[in-house]
């Protein structure tokens, strides 16, 4: 059994799945209402950050997912108090915070990446911390030399071992001057996380400006933090002494959500997303209507419909907010699959992103992916270094295929194609898909999906 099939099951046992194999029947349009709680990329981090107080945080619009209870294991192994019995809502005391066992946190964290982010909190709170071999989609590299970079900027010495990396700050951290290579998401939220308590002030360049980073910087100033957002991505954060709980209602899940408005394309459907606001949804809405897919703001959510007739081929180029996510690009090429002519997808953020087309043309699409990229002077976003592109030629009707899921967004991609697809699929794998999907299962059943759950070696 690999490490992707068995983070599968893991992920499928937390969230309670029998199974991690589905079988998919296909060729019916989804139609319903679903809803979409806080966001994945903010639940979590919020989750950490409550290990900064000196009193309790409370956390709500929290979602049944897998990468929920990784943290929450991770935090109870740091003698972090979670309470988990209102749905939707987490406590988190950290008043009596310890350094756990290294077998505790390998254990919790599995192929996650979060536990790099406890660095900073814990090194305010215990003077170390360490962390395991970082797994995670693969999507690419993902090196951690961003956020390794910006703690030794703050003070802390890095120690790299054989199973992990060993982090001490035995004086405390102090403010810096950061500029980033790239505005990654994931070290703008290390430096947030570590500065805030750091003595003296630290100003990050390039930093990342997503609507879950904005989020995460107001849990922040809930709790003490003193941080400012300035033109041109620049954050300073000056330095307080200690911080205190929180009460915060997560952002809703934009990547759920759009997700969900591509399978509606996708499958000539009519999905209203419960949840969904358009103010972080612009860009994706944009490209919805030139592709040709029509969407009503609602109050309480959006709803995605496909009017009938053919759909446009667009060029996507996938950026940093406020551009085209890199989450939203592999939905949506499931539903260029059946526009009429040819689009391209200039991948710019993760440089093995295009994995999830081989399964897509073994189910009929003609998708052909340019490893090196391809120039443009249509271009808007500047080349990078290890982008690729996929040329997508449609429309191309889909057909059944046995399918292993191989990441999270490629994952509901798959099972988005198994939807359009003519015939019965079988899609393993699907716990991955737990990890940032909540309840997924119920909602396909909302939507009038046909599906089983069967045995993985059905």
């Amino acid at each position: 059994m690999t490490s992707l099939d068995q983070d599968s099951q893991k992920s499928a046992a937390r969230v309670g799945l029998t199974s991690d194999t589905l079988r998919i029947h296909g060729g019916k349009p989804l139609r319903g209402r679903i809803e979409v709680r806080g966001a994945k990329n903010l639940v979590t981090k919020a989750m950490v950050a409550a290990l900064l107080g000196d009193s309790p945080s409370t956390l709500k619009g929290v979602p049944e997912i897998s990468d929920v209870h990784v943290v929450k294991g991770l935090l109870e192994a740091h003698g972090v108090r979670v309470d988990a019995s209102e749905p939707g809502v987490l406590q988190l005391d950290p008043t009596n915070v310890v350094s756990a066992h290294f077998a505790e946190i390998n254990a919790h964290a599995g192929s996650s990446r979060i536990p790099i982010l406890f660095c900073g909190p814990l090194l305010h709170q215990l003077g170390e911390a360490f962390i395991p071999d970082l797994g995670g989609c693969k999507i690419g590299d993902r090196p951690i030399d961003f956020h390794l970079d910006a703690l030794r900027a703050l003070g802390a010495t890095v120690e790299k071992l054989d199973d992990g990396i060993h982090l001490t700050a035995p004086n405390g951290l102090t403010g810096a001057h950061i500029e980033l290579p790239f505005p990654s998401v994931g070290a703008t939220e290390q430096v947030l996380l570590s500065a805030v308590r750091a003595r003296g002030t630290t100003e990050l360049k390039n930093a990342a400006i997503e609507p879950e980073i904005m989020d995460l910087i107001a849990i922040l100033q809930k709790m003490g933090a003193i941080i400012s957002v300035e033109p041109n991505r620049v954050i300073v954060i000056e330095g307080v002494e200690k911080l205190r709980g929180y009460l915060h209602t997560a952002i809703f899940d934009r990547n759920e959500a759009a997700s969900w408005a591509a399978a509606a394309l996708a499958t000539g459907g009519d999905i209203t997303v419960g949840g969904a606001e358009q103010q972080e949804l612009m860009t994706f809405l944009n490209v919805y209507r030139k592709v040709g897919g029509e969407f009503d703001v609602l109050e309480d959510g959006i709803r995605f419909w496909h009017p009938g007739g053919p759909l446009a081929p667009v060029q996507i180029e996938t950026d940093v907010h406020p551009g085209f996510m890199t989450d939203w690009q592999q939905p949506m090429v499931v539903a260029l699959t059946q526009a009429d002519g040819v689009s391209v997808v200039h991948e710019t953020v993760y440089e093995n992103r295009f994995g999830f087309t081989d399964a897509l043309n073994e189910m009929g699409a003609h998708i052909v992916v340019h490893k090196d990229g391809i120039a443009s002077i249509t271009r808007r976003v500047p080349r990078r270094k290890l982008e690729q592109a996929a040329v997508v030629t449609g429309p191309t009707p889909l057909h059944a295929a046995d399918v292993r899921v191989p990441d999270l967004r490629g994952g509901f991609s798959h099972l988005i194609a198994a939807l359009a697809a003519d015939g019965s699929s079988t899609i393993s794998n699907v716990g991955i898909i737990a990890r940032g999907y909540e309840l997924f299962l119920d909602k396909l059943a909302q939507l009038g999906a046909e599906y089983e759950v069967v045995a993985p070696s059905a």
